[in-house]
C-alpha cells in the first residue's frame, strides 16, 4: 500500500507520472544544477572576467554532465548536504563543488542571490511541464471534441435555457462551442512568455559590479536569460515579481473554468438520456444498483479542476505580493505549482476517457424535440414580424408560454394566420429538429 498523503504521489500516479520529470523534488535540483552550471560556463565565455578561462567544448560538456547525468542518487546526495546546511541552494552549490575541480569552487554560485537561481528553476519547471506534457494532453481533449463535433453536427437536439425548454441546436454545435474557447486559451497559451531576473541580492548587480565594474552585467544577464528560454525582466527587487507566472497560471485556469462548463453539461446530458454510456466489462457502477454506469469520469475531471484552480488561483494572487525587497511566502507556496498542474493534467486525463465512452440517443433525442413544438414560436412570432404583424409576440405567448402544443397544434394555428402563402408554407415544413438554424455551419469553423 502507499503510504503517500497526496494521491496524486499514491492513488492517481499512473495518470500524472509524467509530470514527476519536472515538478518532483530532485527535478528541481536539477533545474537548480542546470542554472548554475550554464552561469558558470557563461561566466567562463566573458572575455572581461581574466580570473576564469573559457572552457573547452570538452570542459562544456563535462561540466553540463553534471545536470544531464543526474539521477536519485545524485538527489540523495544533496539531500544529504542539505540535511547540515539547511539550505537547498547552497546544497546544491556544494554538491557541484564535489563533482569540479577546486579552482573553480569560488566561481560556483559566484555574486547570486539563491532567489536568481530559483526563479530561472521554478519558471522553466513550468514552462517545460506545460508546453510538453500538459498542453499535448489539452490538445488531445480538443481534438476528440472536434472530433465529435463533426460527427455530430447533424444531430438535432433540444436546447434548454435556463434548465427550459429552448430553440433546438444540435449536439456537434454545442461541442463546437467549447473547442472555440479552448481554441483561444491553447493560442494564449503559445504566445505567453515567462519572465526571469538575475539581478543579485536586491536586484542591483551591486557584487557583481564591484568584482567586475567594466563587465555589462545587464547585457550579460539578458543573454544568460534568454538562453535558457526566458525573457528577462531587468527591474525587479531580490525577487522575480511572478507576474508572467500569475499570468500562465490564471491561463490554466480559465482552461479548468471550461471544462468544468464541459463536463457539467456532459453529465446533465447523460442525466436527461439524450447521450449514453459505452459499457466496459468488468466494470462496476455502484456497489448496490447493478444498472449503474455513472458518469465518474467528468465527476473526476471537476472534482480535480477545483482543486487545481483553489491552488493556482492563490498562487496567481500570493506570488506577485512580497515585502519590500523580498520575504519568504513565495519559496513553500512556489513548490505547489507542479500540484496544480498535476490535478489539471488528471482532469484531462478523464475528459479523454469520459469523451471515448460517449454515445448519443437518437431515439430520446427526438422523443424530446417531438414534446416541445412549442419551441418554434420564436419562429413563427418572427415570421409574423417580418410581415408586419402588430403583438406578434404576444399572439405566441398566448398560444404556447406554459402551454404543452403537439405538431397538430401548431399546424392548426399556422393554418388559420394571414400571412404570405411561402411564409405559410415554410412553418408548415419546420418541426423542432429542422429548426437549427445554422448550427452544422458553425461546427465548420472550427
Amino acid at each position: 500500500m502507499s503510504q503517500h498523503i497526496s494521491p496524486l504521489d499514491g492513488r492517481y500516479y499512473n495518470s500524472v507520472k509524467e509530470l514527476s520529470e519536472y515538478f518532483s523534488e530532485s527535478a528541481l535540483m536539477g533545474y537548480r544544477l542546470k542554472v548554475e552550471i550554464e552561469y558558470l560556463i557563461a561566466l567562463g565565455n566573458e572575455k572581461a572576467i581574466k580570473n576564469l578561462p573559457p572552457f573547452s567544448k570538452d570542459e562544456q560538456t563535462r561540466l553540463r554532465k553534471i545536470y544531464h547525468n543526474f539521477n536519485t542518487a545524485g538527489a540523495e546526495k544533496v539531500k544529504k548536504i542539505e540535511a547540515t546546511t539547511n539550505h537547498d541552494v547552497k546544497a546544491i552549490e556544494y554538491y557541484i563543488q564535489r563533482k569540479v575541480r577546486k579552482s573553480l569552487h569560488p566561481w560556483i554560485h559566484f555574486a547570486l542571490t539563491s532567489e536568481d537561481v530559483n526563479n530561472l528553476s521554478y519558471s522553466l519547471m513550468w514552462q517545460d511541464g506545460l508546453y510538453l506534457v500538459y498542453l499535448p494532453a489539452l490538445q488531445s481533449v480538443n481534438k476528440e471534441l472536434k472530433k465529435m463535433a463533426r460527427k455530430y453536427k447533424n444531430a438535432s437536439m433540444l436546447a434548454l435555457t435556463h434548465g427550459q425548454p429552448a430553440t433546438p441546436t444540435t449536439f456537434g454545435k454545442e461541442l463546437a462551442v467549447f473547442c472555440a474557447r479552448l481554441n483561444r486559451q491553447i493560442d494564449q497559451i503559445k504566445t505567453h512568455t515567462l519572465l526571469g531576473k538575475f539581478g543579485g541580492a536586491t536586484g542591483t548587480w551591486s557584487a557583481q559590479t564591484v568584482a567586475y565594474p567594466k563587465v555589462n552585467w545587464l547585457n550579460f544577464s539578458e543573454r544568460f536569460i534568454k538562453k535558457l528560454g526566458l525573457e528577462p525582466n531587468l527591474i525587479t527587487t531580490q525577487i522575480e515579481p511572478h507576474d508572467s507566472l500569475a499570468e500562465s497560471f490564471h491561463q490554466v485556469v480559465r482552461i479548468n473554468s471550461i471544462l468544468t462548463d464541459l463536463c457539467r453539461d456532459m453529465w446533465s446530458y447523460i442525466s436527461r438520456g439524450i447521450i449514453g454510456q459505452k459499457k466496459v466489462a468488468g466494470e462496476v457502477g455502484s456497489s448496490t444498483m447493478p444498472h449503474k454506469i455513472n458518469p465518474i469520469q467528468f465527476e473526476n475531471a471537476e472534482g480535480n479542476m477545483g482543486i487545481a484552480n483553489a491552488l493556482l488561483n492563490h498562487l496567481a494572487a500570493k506570488l506577485p505580493v512580497s515585502r519590500m525587497q523580498r520575504d519568504l511566502t513565495d519559496s513553500t507556496t512556489l513548490r505547489n505549482q507542479g500540484v496544480a498542474l498535476g490535478h489539471s493534467y488528471l482532469a484531462l486525463h478523464n475528459i479523454l476517457k469520459g469523451l471515448s465512452r460517449i454515445t448519443i440517443n437518437k431515439t430520446q433525442m427526438s422523443k424530446e424535440l417531438d414534446n416541445h413544438w412549442e419551441v418554434l414560436s420564436e419562429a413563427v412570432q418572427t415570421i409574423l414580424r417580418k410581415t408586419g404583424k402588430q403583438e406578434a409576440y404576444e399572439q405566441l405567448k398566448v398560444l404556447t408560454r406554459g402551454q404543452f402544443i403537439n405538431a397538430e397544434a401548431m399546424a392548426n394555428f399556422v393554418s388559420g394566420l394571414n400571412i404570405p402563402e411561402e411564409d405559410k408554407k415554410t412553418l408548415l415544413r419546420l418541426t423542432p429538429a429542422s429548426y437549427i438554424g445554422l448550427a452544422p455551419k458553425l461546427v465548420d469553423l472550427i
